[in-house]
C-alpha cells in the first residue's frame, strides 16, 4: 500500500477535502450528509488493478486511506482520470455510470448524494 506517495492524481485532491472539511462549509456538509463512502480508485486503465482506497467520512468528517472498518454507506470503484473528471465536474455521475465508469456497491440514494458538490473547489490540479 502507497502511503502519501501515492501515484494518484486523486490524491491532491483527496488532500484538499481533508482540509476542506475542517472549514465551516465542510463541516455544513457533514452536517447535511452524514452518510460514509469508500472509494476504491485505480491508477491505470484498468478498474480493480492496484487500486488504492480511501474512505471519504461525512458523518465524521475525515478523508483516510485503507479500507473502512464496518459497512460503507456507498462504495465506488473507478479510475483515476474518471474519478477526478466526476469530483471536478467534468463529468455527470450518472453518465459515468451509464457507461461503466463507476462501479457502485451499496445504497443508491447514498451513492446519489455523492456530486461534484461535496468537493472542494479545485485550487490547482
Amino acid at each position: 500500500m502507497a502511503g502519501s506517495g501515492s501515484s494518484l492524481k486523486s490524491a491532491a485532491l483527496l488532500e484538499q477535502m481533508k482540509s476542506h472539511l475542517t472549514t465551516d462549509a465542510g463541516k455544513e456538509l457533514v452536517k447535511k450528509t452524514g452518510l460514509v463512502y469508500q472509494l476504491n480508485i485505480a491508477p491505470k486503465q484498468k478498474m480493480g488493478v492496484d487500486e488504492e482506497i480511501y474512505v471519504v467520512d461525512l458523518k465524521e468528517g475525515k478523508v483516510t486511506q485503507g479500507a473502512y472498518k464496518g459497512k460503507p454507506d456507498a462504495s465506488f470503484s473507478f479510475k483515476d482520470d474518471d474519478f477526478l473528471a466526476i469530483a471536478t465536474g467534468k463529468m455527470n455521475p450518472q453518465i459515468a455510470f451509464i457507461r461503466g465508469a463507476i462501479k457502485i456497491k451499496g445504497s443508491l440514494s447514498a451513492a446519489q448524494k455523492f456530486t461534484p458538490d461535496i468537493f472542494p473547489k479545485p485550487s490547482k490540479l
